[in-house]
């Protein structure tokens, strides 16, 4: 049995255009756009022919009231979403809103990080006879291979986010103007490296995740971000190990990444 615990199970877009935005990234990500039947709402569910990587659902009038923009929300699992909320606030974070549960799916709940940066704690419902499939070989297109928290403090990231997940400090590396690069990794002891830590810039406006998904061919992810109506921020860059990748947004202003061969 795959030990979830600590990990990104899960990929939410809230969009002001759900349907454009499927349409995006089943272009450039060669995702399948699947219907949840979720009762009472239109909720996608998107990812490779084989497996679903997370899910696609309308910015309502209410989210952008409160300040919600188009954006990607990451799910981490937990072994208690209650537990977890409150030792989120205890660490300094804050709750976006409180557990609640999804009928049938699970409990959750949405939180920030001390710096202002967003994600999601979840819990699955245990289906009987069913157990998540284990995680896809390192570079499967389609799923996302790297998570990346720009961030205003990453030595209070790294202790935040190491007492709520039990994530530990990877290599540093120097970028030089842009400051350092941080690695951490949330499986067991000894696993690789997914993610990196880094400062904002200072453009952005608020600290935030961002999540690189495979691709096949960056370069042809590139010229799908154009044909699409999205926008292709920077690169192609080679990064560390090979691959390259590519910053982007959406054409709803969402942002995201793609990281592959080219």
């Amino acid at each position: 049995m795959t030990d979830f615990k600590g990990k990104h199970v899960w990929f939410e877009l809230t969009t002001t255009d759900p349907k454009g935005a499927e349409a995006f990234y089943a272009s450039v990500a060669d995702w399948v756009p699947r219907d949840s039947g979720m009762p009472g709402m239109q909720y996608t569910m998107v990812g490779p022919a084989d497996h679903a990587v997370g899910g696609v659902m309308a910015l309502t009038d209410e989210m952008e009231a409160a300040g919600a923009r188009p954006g990607w929300t990451g799910y981490v699992a937990v072994d208690d979403v209650d537990a977890a909320t409150a030792a989120t606030t205890r660490l300094g974070g804050q709750v976006n809103v409180p557990p609640q549960d999804i009928p049938g799916v699970g409990r959750f709940s949405i939180v920030s990080d001390p710096q202002g940066a967003m994600l999601s704690l979840f819990k699955g419902t245990p289906s009987e006879g069913m157990e998540p499939p284990p995680p896809p070989a390192p570079g499967t297109p389609g799923h996302i291979g790297w998570h990346e928290l720009h961030t205003t403090d990453i030595d209070g990231a790294l202790a935040f986010y190491g007492e709520l997940f039990g994530w530990r400090k990877g290599e540093t590396m120097d970028m030089g103007p842009n400051g350092i690069y941080q690695l951490f990794a949330t499986g067991a002891q000894g696993a690789d490296a997914d993610g990196g830590m880094v400062l904002k810039q200072a453009q952005a406006p608020r600290p935030a995740w961002l999540y690189y998904i495979n691709v096949a061919s960056v370069d042809a992810a590139v010229a799908r971000i154009g044909a699409g109506g999205g926008e292709a921020l920077m690169g192609p860059h080679q990064v560390p190990g090979g691959s390259w990748i590519v910053l982007g947004r959406d054409p709803q202003g969402a942002s995201f990444a793609v990281v592959g061969p080219r």
